[in-house]
């Protein structure tokens, strides 16, 4: 007796309704054709010889990094920024370009570094060219969530790789609401930033530095399997940072007073732990670079107006379209209309598979940024058809202990046509607005196709 018939079915549901009818066993599979335009370079970057061991190579060279918090530093020491000299989140971008919030949190910044003595001077130093420089953070070895701004009195964490010593940076995180990387900078948010400089960064450095250095990546395993997805929800992250630091703080012969208003303002904001996340994730990212044939993924940034992306196999070029407005949750009477397009850099954590990747570790993160609980696992279900691999510390306990998808292949989004989702963030579009809420998107479809072709050009020259 032969075993009932299978039939699997893909695209339109119809021919596999029709089987259910009859009483047949239909799998259905979740299929439709590449991305218009993209079959050509797909066939000529599927038989690159050079592909499946640059990919390879690429994930081990990711899965490899340790980062560690290692010392917290002014950015003019860690940076080497000079006056007038500030990094932005996102792609390279110009004044004349830069959305509501970038403005905002750059006027904020010259008031801040006394460049300007109103913050609302300094549009017309801006528009003069003059006197400063604007850089993505990604090209010095730093990230910056929303606006991303990095001035040098500035106070940055410093995280480091066990085992080759290779150094990321990241700001300190200020709090929701009206904070200077959504776009705000009323006097309250400059007196706050200029008490994290004189009293929390030093309070930090000293305790870092007598702790010895705190294993983020051990920290972010550890906080996945509590509940927090690293992005959005960074709850259990800042707990245990508290955790691994205080005795420090209260040993490291800062004012009492000072050690108790730096514990409280990082118990109190459970974001915190972002800025460590985020840099611990472009160290391990940078580590997969520059390796020719690589399809992986290794930064998804966003300025407000554009969003880009880069690849190991395509060098530092930027693939850039128009970033996006999230879909989500507003904070009072706030609505689509107050929010700006997409901005940050805090996309390098879905970029190295936690954030919007590993939304099934945190059900919880969908009261803040919208869906369902199973919204949520069968989006870590999905990004797992665009991942190269999965990543064996950072695993998803719903999942059986999956590890999160890791290494976003730009020829398997082309050919599934699966964008990444980011849990994001939403700052108002007007300067000085600050946060109007948060939510889910995607990166614009073209730039996938974009850095594919590009992939395709190098394969083919190296063909000739």
């Amino acid at each position: 007796m032969t075993a009932a018939p299978t039939v699997v079915t893909v695209g339109t549901s119809l021919l596999a309704d029709a089987i259910d009818d009859q009483a047949v066993s239909a799998r259905r599979v979740d299929w439709q054709p590449p991305v218009p335009g993209t079959a050509d370079d797909l066939a000529t970057v599927a038989a690159d010889p050079l592909r499946a061991a640059a990919n390879a190579r690429a994930v081990d060279a990711y899965l490899g990094v340790t980062a560690q918090l290692v010392d917290v530093l002014p950015a003019s020491e860690a940076l080497g920024l000079r006056p007038g000299d500030f990094l932005h989140a996102g792609p390279p971008i110009t004044w004349e370009r830069a959305s509501g919030p970038m403005r905002g949190a750059l006027m904020g910044a010259a008031a801040f570094e006394g460049i300007v003595a109103d913050a609302e001077e300094a549009p017309a130093f801006f528009e003069s060219g003059a006197g400063y420089t604007l850089d993505p953070c990604h090209h010095h070895h730093a990230v910056g969530p929303m606006a991303g701004i990095i001035s040098p009195s500035m106070w940055v964490f410093v995280l480091e790789d066990a085992s080759t010593g290779a150094r990321t940076y990241c700001s300190l995180n200020e709090g929701l609401g009206k904070v200077l990387r959504y776009g705000a900078y009323s006097e309250d948010v400059l007196a706050r930033l200029r008490w994290m400089s004189s009293v929390l960064g030093p309070v930090l450095q000293r305790a870092v530095r007598a702790a010895g250095p705190v294993d983020i990546t051990a920290l972010l395993a550890q906080m996945l399997q509590m509940g927090d997805e690293a992005h959005n929800r960074n709850r259990a992250g800042t707990l245990m940072l508290l955790r691994d630091l205080v005795p420090a703080m209260i040993r490291s012969g800062s004012r009492a007073g000072d050690v108790a208003d730096a514990v409280a303002f990082v118990g109190g904001n459970d974001h915190f732990f972002l800025n460590l996340a985020m840099p611990a994730c472009k160290l391990a990212l940078d580590a997969a670079r520059d390796i020719e044939g690589s399809t992986m993924v290794v930064a998804m940034a966003r300025n407000g107006t554009d969003f880009g992306i880069q690849v190991s196999g395509t060098g530092d070029q930027w693939f850039t379209g128009p970033a996006q407005v999230a879909d989500g949750l507003y904070l009072g009477s706030y609505g689509p209309d107050d929010a700006n397009p997409d901005i940050g850099d805090s996309a390098i954590t879905e970029t190295a598979g936690i954030g919007g990747f590993a939304m099934a570790t945190a059900p919880a993160i969908v009261r803040l940024v919208g869906g369902s609980v199973p919204d949520a696992l069968a989006t870590t279900r999905r990004m797992g058809e665009i991942a190269l691999a999965e990543n064996p510390r950072w695993t998803i306990p719903v999942l059986e202990f999956a590890g999160t998808p890791t290494g976003i292949d730009v020829a398997r989004v082309c050919r599934t046509g699966i964008l990444p989702q980011i849990n994001t963030g939403m700052a108002g579009r007007v300067a000085g607005t600050g946060q109007v809420g948060a939510g889910l998107v995607t990166p614009p479809a073209e730039i996938f196709p974009a850095a594919l072709a590009a992939l395709a050009e190098r394969a083919r020259r190296r063909a000739r």
